[in-house]
């Protein structure tokens, strides 16, 4: 069964979750960025990763990697206390900060497992960065009052947002099930 809604208005990726309860209900749901392609050829997809996390850990995660300090500022950022090698309990986030503001060099890449109490913290997340109401915020909101986790997932991300991650993430396609 497929069903989708439609976000009306673009007020952000937080608006476009909340447009997606009435689908979700009280239920755990993921969030699939579509300009976000990943790949893990060694293993399960990185949704299917988090899904395992999920089932140990009950609460909301986030797939991040570490980027160039000069492109945090393209990202959700987190920082937190260290699970173990791939799995941060998050204590702060911030959307898209300089350089110089930004507590790490982990961003968020486009694949979510989220709780449903998240929709209450998006209706009371004040539209943030570019008047957008803020999936971060929202996730910060929730690290507060309980817990949210990243997690740097095996594979290879994509940015196919872009022209030059488009054309990375086609060859790499093209490389793996053609040029064998």
């Amino acid at each position: 069964t497929f069903s989708y809604t439609r976000q009306r208005e673009m007020k952000g990726l937080g608006h476009a979750i909340l447009s997606g309860e009435p689908l979700i209900g009280d239920q755990p749901f993921g969030v699939v960025l579509a300009d976000d392609l990943c790949i893990n050829a060694d293993g399960p997809g990185v949704l299917a990763q988090m899904a395992q996390l999920y089932k140990q850990f009950r609460c909301s995660i986030v797939a991040v990697m570490e980027v160039p300090e000069d492109e945090v500022h393209k990202y959700g950022v987190i920082a937190g206390q260290a699970i173990s090698d791939d799995l941060i309990r998050v204590e702060t986030m911030v959307e898209k900060p300089a350089k110089e503001d930004a507590p790490s060099n982990l961003a968020i890449i486009g694949r979510y497992i989220l709780t449903p109490d998240i929709f209450d913290l998006i209706r009371d997340t004040e539209p943030g960065k570019g008047g957008e109401i803020q999936i971060t915020d929202a996730l910060m909101a929730q690290a507060q009052k309980g817990c949210v986790m990243a997690y740097k997932f095996k594979g290879k991300r994509f940015d196919c947002g872009s022209i030059e991650g488009f054309i990375e993430a086609t060859n790499y396609c093209y490389d793996k099930l053609y040029a064998h």
